[in-house]
């Protein structure tokens, strides 16, 4: 056997480094030639730091003729507006002679450039527009004062919102729609001219999403966290009129001094409008790395409040309770869906209000006496405190399966009150788990393959209950593919066919368990008289829509009959509590029922039709 050098094979792997593909500016650069760019240093800069791509660079410039003629200028002494120019160096348009020279100037610096022709307006291709009257063929000078420079965050791609930061916040967490907002707030036009002066009482108040403050300035306060100051530059296009202030003509743009003082939570936790949590007191940590996202044993005080005049109280833990919290796992449909969802996105001792549609707090829920049905509710919850379970890091074999049963015992709880989704969820947390779990021997091993297997036919049960026709066939076919002679998966995935209305596949499948097993004779047998009917009915619509259909000559039109949903109608049937087999080890039980059958096609219905009759060998000529 050969043996390589650890050298040797360090030098076949290591593979070239991939170069960078050039920039725009990077190409534009190698157009220059000596002698094109000359620069002369008026008054020197202070500092040592010079400016950098990514860096916004503020400066005023005056371009003459060699001659002294002054062609253009942002000074007002010599007709220009007196405000000076914002570029993002790598981001702004700009000509090829200060893209090369102003990265070579101090703070404060004054400096002439001589440039030709191709190193201003007359580059070939040049990227910044010019008026027609512009000697863009002449030779030019560009007197430049770097007023200043420093690192911006872009906000938006135009460039027409950027953000420079005076001092750093206290967290990482930012406001968005629909947060409250307090912010001491001033502005001054790019000349330097004050538009709008700090308040001297209070913060300004706003809510996110509500155009209560100019457009830009709002896209530059949601990046900032609490606490930080900062300058955001906002452009006319992101100037918009707002309850802040009005628009001002004439100003090109607007440099906003801010502080955000403080900012209250508010989550539009259904992106509807419907279930809005607001954070009254904050908690501890960060959010959301510190919320109880995953599934938890929490502890809470709340008070629920209908959404009446009297705001009737109609629960309260600290009387109702004996001043004890509530305490309850996540993830197991212990309390309305609102409550839970909005407590996974606190932080332990913040109190929130929640305001919660009847469909996420009692109508799907038991209802307390003195809550009406179809009620809005208000909770004011405070989290004491959340444990998360222990993952299963250093747990013996028994320990873990142990815990899966207590797992998989609550989702078969759930399953069994109706609550498909979480006790999906409940299997598929385990499923995932198991993953990283390893058996150390033949009978560990036995043990483990058919707790998985029994918990993909779970997961399949509930993806049946949920319409989930195809995902569940596919959850079947994971315990198929490993064992082919899987009674219960055949079982299973016979089920799902049916309800897709794929009666041949479900067929195969129930009579293959006849074959494998005897004693799932019963179970087959009751499978397939179920299967009998549901084509049964099928045939029976499709005949009922298609009447005359096939009765007349060549020539003569039909009217297709329509289903009057009279006693021809194929509804579901009840669901039985014996549906809940394949959740455990019992035996099959005989009375299954399924999904109501999906509504064919009329192309489907016809294929159905055509085959009951004999016609399905036929051709089209």
């Amino acid at each position: 056997m050969a043996v390589v050098n650890d050298d040797d094979h360090e030098q076949q792997v290591k593979q070239p480094e991939k170069k960078k593909p050039e920039t725009e500016d990077e190409k534009r650069r190698k157009k220059i030639v000596p002698g094109s760019l000359m620069k002369a240093v008026v008054r020197p800069g202070g500092g040592e730091s010079r400016p950098a791509e990514g860096n916004q660079v503020i400066y005023h410039c005056t371009v003459r003729t060699l001659d002294g003629v002054t062609v253009e200028s942002t000074r007002s002494e010599f007709g220009g507006k007196g405000t000076p120019i914002r570029h993002v160096l790598g981001k702004s348009k700009i000509i090829l002679g200060l893209l090369e020279g102003i990265p070579t100037m101090l703070k404060g610096e004054v400096a002439v450039f001589k440039m030709k022709p191709e190193m201003h307006y007359g580059e070939k291709d040049c990227p910044v527009a010019v008026p027609d009257n512009f000697p863009k063929d002449s030779e030019l000078h560009f007197e430049i004062e770097l007023i200043e420079f420093s690192k911006v965050k872009v906000i938006t791609d135009d460039l027409g919102v950027l953000k420079k930061v005076i001092e750093e916040g206290q967290s990482w967490e930012t406001p968005r729609e629909p947060y409250e907002v307090k912010a001491w707030i001033s502005a001054k036009a790019g000349d330097g001219k004050v538009i709008l002066s700090r308040t001297q009482d209070e913060p300004y108040f706003f809510t996110f999403g509500k155009s209560e403050v100019p457009k830009g300035l709002e896209l530059g306060i949601s990046t900032m966290p609490r606490g930080e100051k900062a300058v955001i530059y906002v452009k006319s296009q992101y100037y918009t009129e707002s309850a802040l202030m009005p628009v001002v003509e004439g100003v090109d743009e607007v440099h906003f001094e801010v502080e955000l003082v403080h900012f209250i939570q508010v989550r539009d936790v259904l992106g509807d409008g419907r279930l809005i949590k607001r954070r009254i007191r904050d908690g501890r940590g960060e959010f959301p790395m510190d919320c109880p996202l995953q599934d938890s044993l929490l502890r809470v005080h709340y008070k629920g409040f209908l959404l009446n005049e009297e705001k009737t109280v109609f629960c309260d833990t600290k009387i109702d309770n004996n001043g004890q919290p509530l305490e309850f796992s996540s993830g197991e449909g212990l309390v309305p869906q609102g409550f839970e969802m909005s407590v996974r996105l606190m932080l332990p001792g913040e109190v929130s209000l929640v305001t919660c549609p009847p469909d996420y707090a009692y109508d799907k829920f038991e209802r307390p006496a003195n809550v009406p049905e179809g009620a809005y509710v208000q909770w004011e919850i405070e989290l004491l405190d959340f444990n998360t379970p222990k993952d299963w890091t250093g747990f013996s074999f028994r320990e873990i399966m142990d815990d899966v049963e207590k797992i998989k015992g609550t989702g078969n709880r759930l399953f069994k009150e109706g609550k498909f989704e979480l006790a999906k969820a409940k299997y598929d947390k385990v499923l995932r788990e198991f993953n990283h779990v390893h058996p150390q021997d033949d009978e560990e091993g036995k043990e483990f393959a058919n707790t998985r297997n029994l918990l993909h036919l779970n997961v399949a049960a509930c993806l049946l209950k949920l319409g989930e026709h195809k995902k569940s066939i596919e959850a079947c076919n994971k315990v198929l593919d490993a064992n082919p002679v899987h009674v219960k998966a055949l079982y299973r995935r016979g089920m799902a066919y049916m309800a897709s209305g794929d009666f041949e596949e479900a067929r195969a499948d129930f009579n293959k368990m006849m074959s494998i097993d005897k004693s799932s004779e019963a179970s087959a047998k009751a499978a397939l008289l179920k299967l009998k009917k549901e084509e049964q009915d099928v045939e029976r619509k499709v005949r009922r829509q298609f009447k005359g259909l096939f009765d007349k000559r060549p020539g003569e039109i039909s009217e297709v009959g329509t289903n009057d949903r009279g006693d021809d109608e194929v509804t579901g049937e009840k669901l039985d509590k014996d549906d809940l087999d394949n959740l455990d080890d019992h035996e099959e039980r005989t009375h299954q029922t399924t999904a109501p059958p999906p509504r064919s096609g009329i192309f489907a219905q016809l294929r159905k039709l055509f085959t009951s009759v004999g016609l399905n060998r036929c051709t089209i000529l």
